[in-house]
């Protein structure tokens, strides 16, 4: 019997968080109606026949979920999760009320990312089929039809609609921005090669400023050049991979990128990534007195974990999926923990002095 995992690995799940959701919900189907059908031995056989149907229903409605599971990529929420909250590092005070909004605005990014996936896997679903993984996903592979991803599509927009029509009373514009932009790049820009990377980086921006709209703060142009750069560094990482293995069928902007032109533009931007960031936590981080031993731990551990990415990209040849190759990492979770935590120490040192003063005894 095959497995609620690998079932959902067949279905084309790409993300292993999405694939333990999937495995969650099978399983817990599954188990729902084999105790609302229970024994059948010695049954007339009308009733096992309508027992057989209600099964064979139950297991189709199970493979839609996983499959509408698959289509809202839960996983992908780390990327809400890690961008929105940056802004926080700037945020004047840190209260209740500023964590709420935060959240928040990290649900309703989270809710609008799944919207535009469904969108772009509809509009995507021709070129989709001539890529090795993509062409498993749920309506590349037919399992799901157009109408079906449209009215999925329509109820996650109602659901957007609730959030940002409920929650707290915040500045929704870079949500509005992100939303058009991927409109945009689903319906042209994703074929021209060079803009369609700016515009993805781009929504990352939009997410980091989502933040700032939540917090309160002004937002620290350094760090939304970093933000942007290194987006790029991971989004041509995945270019280059895709160059190697899949060719440009399923992605048509591929044709104006080769292996040379990726190298020297993963280069550039790890480089200016790496020059406005530290730029930044040497002048808009508001880390007070704590600044130079957070610079001492930040920038070789940022700089071991950008080579080891590097690495994983140039020499290794992975990178198609960003997120998995960064958490995958031990050296590089290892070094992006220890870098959160200097700068969290950091930040409560410098607007909480007298928090610390134990350290001191």
């Amino acid at each position: 019997m095959v497995t609620a995992v690998e079932a959902a690995i067949a279905r084309g799940v790409e993300s292993a968080v999405d694939r333990n959701v999937v495995a969650v919900v099978d399983e817990s189907m599954v188990a729902v109606v084999d105790r609302a059908v229970g024994p059948t031995s010695g049954a007339p056989a009308g009733f096992l026949a309508a027992v057989r149907r209600l099964r064979d229903l139950a297991r189709y409605l199970l493979a839609l979920v996983g499959d509408l599971i698959v289509l809202a990529r839960p996983g992908h929420a780390v990327k809400n999760l890690l961008a929105v909250p940056l802004a926080l590092v700037d945020a004047p005070h840190w209260t209740g009320a500023t964590l709420l909004r935060t959240g928040w605005a990290v649900l309703a990014f989270s809710v609008a990312a799944s919207l535009i996936y469904v969108v772009n896997d509809i509009a995507d679903r021709r070129l989709d089929r001539t890529h090795p993984v993509k062409r498993h996903r749920p309506i590349a592979a037919g399992r799901i039809t157009v109408p079906v991803a449209g009215l999925f599509a329509a109820g996650l927009a109602g659901l957007l609609a609730t959030v940002v029509t409920t929650g707290p009373d915040l500045p929704w514009w870079p949500l509005l921005g992100y939303l058009g932009l991927s409109v945009a790049y689903s319906r042209w820009w994703k074929h021209l090669p060079l803009l369609d990377i700016c515009v993805v980086a781009a929504g990352f921006v939009l997410r980091v400023l989502q933040g700032y709209a939540a917090s309160g703060a002004a937002p620290s142009g350094l760090l939304l050049t970093a933000v942007f750069g290194g987006c790029l560094v991971l989004i041509l990482g995945k270019r280059r991979h895709e160059l190697t293995v899949a060719g440009v069928a399923h992605r048509p902007a591929l044709a104006g990128y080769n292996l040379l032109l990726a190298d020297h533009l993963l280069g550039l931007n790890a480089a200016l990534t790496s020059t406005t960031f530290l730029l930044y936590l040497n002048t808009d981080a508001p880390l007070g007195a704590w600044r130079p031993v957070t610079l001492a731990v930040v920038v070789p551990l940022g700089l071991l974990a950008a080579f080891r990415y590097l690495q994983t990209v140039l020499v290794r040849q992975a990178g198609g999926d960003p997120i998995r190759a960064l958490l995958r990492d031990r050296m590089i979770v290892a070094s992006a923990v220890l870098i959160a935590t200097t700068l969290t120490v950091a930040e409560i040192g410098a607007r909480y002095p007298n928090l610390l003063n134990w350290m001191d005894t």
